[in-house]
């Protein structure tokens, strides 16, 4: 079983990052990654030579539902209302904010095609070509208990010292779920890549590429709990997002 982390830029003009994640049955680890996917083509190309045929649950940091016009899907607001005290609330996603042609949409047709159904439902460690829709700020409070989440998004107020210190967190946090059930040993990638110093592009392409790798984990944490791992807000027919929590008597 294979479990991938995309964090998709909602316009082709920026670049996407996406983590492959093997499972032994005991421990995952990174086999793949990529930080600066392009277009469409681009992105279901590495997808579908690095999954394979085998069974592989595909979590999208990414609108993959819009059915309204204007305003916010009800699952946003309900992400704001319970992780808002965190600051971990979700931005309003219409078709007018992200555009006619929704780039989630276009890339659950593409899966489609190539035998991923679309489902927010996650059965417990049932084999699958699945792919769902996640949001890593509320899961990272669920799962590393924070009050408040990391600040390691660029934005004009951030100076880079904080970026960079947010984003050696962040990989602190991520080294640390080799501790956790189910475990992901993520050294392979981590190691690799030093925040100090980055700025523009560079920067953002790790701030993605570590986005991608929680967002691989959420898959593998929801499909090894089961319904007990994650929490369900929202439909598929108005839009829905999934969050990882940790289930009762779980580490």
């Amino acid at each position: 079983m294979r479990f991938v982390g995309l964090d998709l830029a909602w316009s082709p003009r920026n670049t996407s990052g996406a983590v492959i994640l093997d499972w032994d049955g005991r421990t995952s680890h990174p086999s793949a990654w990529d930080d600066a996917l392009t277009d469409d083509a681009v992105i279901v190309e590495f997808l579908a030579r690095e999954i394979g045929a085998g069974p592989a649950l595909v979590a999208v940091d990414a609108p993959l539902v819009v059915p309204n016009e204007t305003g916010s899907r009800p699952c946003d607001r309900a992400v704001s209302s319970a992780y808002g005290h965190a600051e971990a609330g979700a931005r309003p996603v219409s078709r007018r904010s992200v555009g006619p042609h929704v780039r989630g949409e276009k890339i659950v047709a593409h899966l489609a095609e190539l035998g991923h159904r679309h489902s927010p439902v996650v059965r417990r460690q049932v084999p699958v070509r699945q792919l769902v829709e996640v949001y890593p700020h509320p899961g990272m409070v669920e799962l590393f208990g924070l009050t408040k989440t990391l600040k390691y998004k660029a934005c004009p107020e951030r100076p880079y010292p904080l970026l960079w210190a947010e984003l050696g967190r962040l990989q602190n946090l991520l080294r640390s779920l080799s501790t956790y059930e189910p475990a992901l040993e993520g050294s392979s990638l981590l190691d690799a890549h030093n925040p100090h110093g980055l700025r523009g592009r560079a920067l953002k392409r790790l701030e993605d590429l570590l986005d991608a790798l929680f967002c691989a984990y959420t898959a593998l944490h929801i499909w090894y709990w089961g319904e007990a791992g994650y929490r369900r807000l929202g439909d598929l027919e108005s839009g829905y997002i999934l969050i990882p929590v940790r289930p009762t008597g779980g580490s």
